[in-house]
Formats: C-alpha cells, structure tokens, sequence
C-alpha cells in the first residue's frame, strides 16, 4: 500500500513534481525511464518510491490517467476509439483498450455506444470525481459481487 512516510522528503517532492508531470502531460510519450531521469533517480528506484509513496507503480497512475480523460472524450462521442486512444497518448489500440476494459469494468466501444445522459448536466468538476476510473483491477472485483 502507500507509505510516504519511508520516502525520504527530497524524494518526495520530485516523485511528486514526476505525478504532476503525468497529471499534466499524459498525452505526450511518457515511461518510467524518461520521469525517473527527470525525477534525478534511476530508473528502479523512482518505480519502487513511487510505488512506496503513492501506494502503485507510475505506468499505473498515467494508464489511469489517460483512462480518465479517454472517457470523457468518448462520452463526447464525436471521436473513434482509436482517435481517443492516441489523443490520450496510448500507442497500442490492444494494450489502451484491455487497461481501459480493467479500469472501467467495460470496454471502450461500449462505453461510447452507452447514454451518458444521467451525467449531461452534472457539472464537469464532479462528472470528473464519480466518473474516474478505478486502479488496480477493482472495477472486475466490484462487478464479480
């Protein structure tokens, strides 16, 4: 699980500065290597404190994130899904579709061919909290009881 406290706080604030980064820049080519060098830490090390710190691995907080936006752009449903997959910075139509089918419990052509009326007048601020996605596998727990 998350344990900030065993990150030393130097750390921190660049794994921190690397998940703003991610937060910012999902649609641009981003991996591990390429934040563990701008977060000045090798490559194992920023995986295993960010991990440690925000309680899963980087590749899963940008997947998430890139997830996240995916469904609004799809709820919009002017775009395909494989325009949605490389507007958000996937490169792979297979691995996008699979990591958005673990996340949100459905895949992405049914979550577009879906109404998304219930939400149409929900302001986007709180469309955006009861819509994210759910890391870690927990949307095909949730949907198995």
């Amino acid at each position: 699980m998350c344990d900030a406290d065993r990150v030393p706080t130097d750390d921190l604030v660049r794994l921190r500065r690397a998940r703003d980064r991610m937060d910012r820049d999902y649609a641009q080519p981003l991996d591990v290597p390429t934040l563990a060098r701008g977060a000045l830490m090798s490559t194992g090390h920023f995986a295993r404190a960010f991990r440690s710190a925000f309680g899963e691995t980087p590749h899963s907080y940008l997947m998430t994130r890139r997830v996240e936006r995916a469904k609004a752009l799809l709820r919009r449903g002017d775009l395909s899904v494989t325009e949605v997959c490389f507007a958000v910075g996937c490169s792979s139509l297979g691995s996008f579709s699979s990591r958005f089918t673990e996340l949100v419990g459905e895949s992405p052509s049914a979550y577009r061919a879906r109404s998304h009326v219930d939400i149409a007048d929900i302001p986007a601020c709180y469309t955006k909290r009861f819509t994210r996605p759910v890391r870690n596998g927990e949307a095909r727990r949730a949907a198995g009881t």
